[in-house]
């Protein structure tokens, strides 16, 4: 099947074959093969992983976004931000979900409180991704 990989810091696959892709998504973590039923889902923080048609397992790291399966067996992932979770590094992931816990812990407001939240719950996918 093709694959499209985007995020706004760069594009990881443009219609290349694969074997497999499991996503992670609001509605729990699934995988695409050939002929999936054509599906829409939102990403939420978490691993992608993709199988090439060799076997070769890549991971990578999404903040969030969306994935697409057509019926001609075609996906597009698209994310926000992506990152290989190969250049992830898990201490500076932890320094950042240890910043924003102490951002979600002293924000006075619910609109601080809300994007602190969203905030741990990335940082904590992240430093989970990187470990």
């Amino acid at each position: 099947m093709k694959l499209t990989f985007a995020a706004a810091n760069k594009t990881f696959y443009d219609a290349a074959v694969v074997r497999q892709i499991d996503v992670p998504s609001f509605s729990g973590a699934f995988g695409i093969l050939a002929k999936h039923v054509p599906t829409l889902a939102v990403l939420k923080p978490g691993v992608v992983q993709v199988t090439d048609n060799d076997g070769k397992l890549t991971k990578y790291f999404v903040s969030s976004g969306s994935v697409t399966v057509n019926e001609d067996s075609s996906v597009q992932v698209l994310a926000e931000e992506a990152h290989n979770i190969e250049d992830i590094d898990v201490t500076e992931a932890r320094q950042l979900l240890s910043k924003y816990q102490s951002e979600l812990s002293s924000a006075s407001s619910d609109k601080a409180k809300a994007e602190a939240a969203i905030a741990v719950e990335v940082a904590e996918a992240l430093v989970k991704a990187a470990e």
